[in-house]
């Protein structure tokens, strides 16, 4: 018999033992009270027996004086007018004596009652004992059997869950480590063009790019008078005009499950000014709508979602927000916490003197995605941002908001060390955190993976956007950084020894995410407008070349990744 049950059943038995002794103390409270009863009763029968002595006595008394005094009539009548007064008073001590005694039967019957009542109970609680021990015994067998089903079901739970994450990490390594999709913007009110077609022409189709389908882009524009454009572009998904934002982030969740299973993971929109990438990664501007709420914020609930279906792998989240601003990398957390420029929202002027250099970043930890959605709203004041003839509200710099997922210290939970992914296990933890803001790396905690969210700012022509000054200065900065990014991808896609990862701070940042295991999703983000053909152009073949970097050997990429300190 197991230990478990041999305590078991001896609390049963001082537990039975203590009921029996409740009992017996019960029993022998009620004798006491029965021999108190007793004594009062005999007492009362002796003060009986002396009130019958006295009235003897008196009638006695009363018959001598009678005899002695047979002449005298007026004290005869008196004791035959006193005899009457004195039966009376015998009457009534008759009856308080019947009633005396009808009360003490009462209360003996009552307390003999109470006493078998008693040992009633004790004897049936002795008989109950068996069937209870016997029950208990019963119980724990179940129980012991329920409890080894339990850890049979969660071994198996657990080499179920170790089989989908490889069979899930199969998945989409065969989906490609670094996925393209490609999203077509929908015309809007300020494309003149489309204005003027459809005056021209309601049945024409608008814009110069299509969805052939769900994997082929089309760019067709006849030109007169010029040599017609007809090219066509696959990639892992392209999403029409149409399509919602739940329909683009619908491809983004497996990413996430990823993360959890230990992967760094990157997603980010690249594309020309205008085209939509702020849209697809934060949502609209407007409050109001909140039903298309961009990657950002569905990807922050789905990741504490995620976390919360299994709260036994201790896993925390914390942010940091940067951006890449004419090659600068600035902390807009540490920004955050001072006072907002004056100025309408969205369009704060930013400069070096609002902002601070980043080394190493401020981390902010999170509770929940209300809280993630918060922080990234509240840095967004400090963005940089510029009105252009292409878009009225331009970002100006490369948005990147990075949330890493760290596991406990280890001997927080015996379980924080199997909640590491294959690929992460034995990681120091990475991402040094600055040492005197909140969330900075605690003493012991492991990296369980990072999640880069990034929001790139938009290549533009200054023809077309028709910028000067510092506004121009930036253009340059922003295509000198896209151009290093393009350069990094083809380095890869070619499987060159040298990575040139330090062309740009932009991918520098983005160097543990563009190689090796991590899992990258480029949402290429165009225009269907006519005037905007050339960038169109040029952000497919961006993405057609970021596509070539899954097709090298295993491995190839990864191992070009891993030698940046070399350079």
């Amino acid at each position: 018999m197991p230990a478990q049950d041999v305590a078991s059943q001896r609390r049963w038995g001082r537990i039975s033992e203590q009921r029996a002794g409740q009992l017996q103390r019960q029993v022998q409270a009620k004798e006491e009270r029965i021999v108190e009863l007793e004594t009062e009763n005999a007492v009362l029968h002796l003060r009986l027996a002396q009130y019958r002595g006295t009235s003897g006595k008196g009638a006695g008394a009363a018959t001598q004086l009678c005899s002695q005094c047979p002449e005298r009539e007026p004290p005869r009548r008196s004791a035959a007018l006193a005899a009457p007064q004195l039966w009376r008073r015998v009457q009534a001590l008759k009856q308080d004596t019947e009633a005396l005694r009808a009360s003490s039967l009462e209360v003996f019957r009552a307390c003999r009652e109470h006493l078998q009542d008693g040992l009633s109970e004790v004897v049936a609680a002795v008989q109950r004992a068996p069937l209870c021990h016997e029950a208990l015994l019963a119980w724990q067998s179940k129980a012991g059997r329920l409890e080894r089903s339990l850890q049979e079901v969660s071994a198996r739970y657990e080499l179920e869950r170790q089989k989908r994450k490889v069979l899930h990490n199969r998945l989409v390594e065969l989906k490609g480590n670094v996925r393209v999709h490609c999203r077509i913007r929908p015309p809007l009110p300020s494309d003149e063009e489309f204005d003027g077609q459809a005056s021209q022409d309601s049945s024409a189709p608008a814009g110069v790019v299509h969805a052939v389908d769900d994997e082929t882009v089309l760019v067709r524009w006849d030109r007169p008078a010029h040599r017609s454009i007809h090219k066509t572009y696959s990639f892992e998904r392209v999403y029409g005009p149409a399509e919602s934002q739940q329909v683009v982030f619908a491809d983004v969740c497996p990413l996430l499950t990823s993360l959890l299973d230990g992967y760094n993971v990157c997603i980010l929109a690249y594309g020309q000014t205008g085209c939509g990438k702020s849209y697809t990664m934060l949502g609209p501007l407007s409050k109001d709508e909140r039903g298309d709420l961009g990657i950002v914020p569905r990807a922050a609930g789905e990741l504490f979602r995620l976390i919360s279906e299994n709260p036994s792998r201790s896993l925390k989240v914390d942010v940091s927000i940067v951006e890449v601003y004419n090659d600068d990398i600035l902390d807009l957390l540490a920004n955050e916490r001072r006072p907002a420029v004056s100025g309408p929202p969205w369009e704060a002027p930013m400069t070096k003197a609002t902002k601070r250099e980043m080394s190493p970043p401020t981390r902010a930890p999170v509770r929940s995605a209300e809280d993630f959605i918060a922080l990234a709203a509240g840095s967004l004041r400090f963005q940089a941002r510029r009105a252009t003839r292409v878009h009225a509200r331009s970002s100006r710099s490369h948005l990147i908001i990075t949330a890493t997922v760290t596991a406990a210290p280890a001997g927080g939970s015996p379980e924080d060390g199997q909640s590491l992914g294959p690929r992460l296990q034995g990681r120091p933890a990475g991402g040094r955190a600055s040492p005197g803001p909140p969330g900075a790396q605690r003493v012991g905690e492991q990296v369980h993976a990072k999640l880069q969210l990034v929001d790139l700012a938009g290549s533009e022509c200054a023809g077309v956007s028709a910028v000067t000054g510092a506004a121009l200065r930036e253009t340059s900065f922003i295509n000198r950084s896209l151009a290093a990014l393009a350069d990094v991808l083809g380095a890869l896609a070619e499987h060159r020894d040298h990575i040139p990862y330090r062309n740009s701070q932009l991918t520098r940042v983005l160097q543990d995410v563009l190689g090796g295991d991590a899992k990258l999703l480029v949402i290429l983000c165009v225009s269907p407008c006519r005037k905007h053909v050339a960038e169109t152009l040029r952000v497919l073949g961006f993405g057609a070349q970021a596509r070539h970097v899954q097709r090298g050997p295993a491995g190839g990429g990864g191992a070009a990744a891993r030698k940046p300190r070399n350079q």
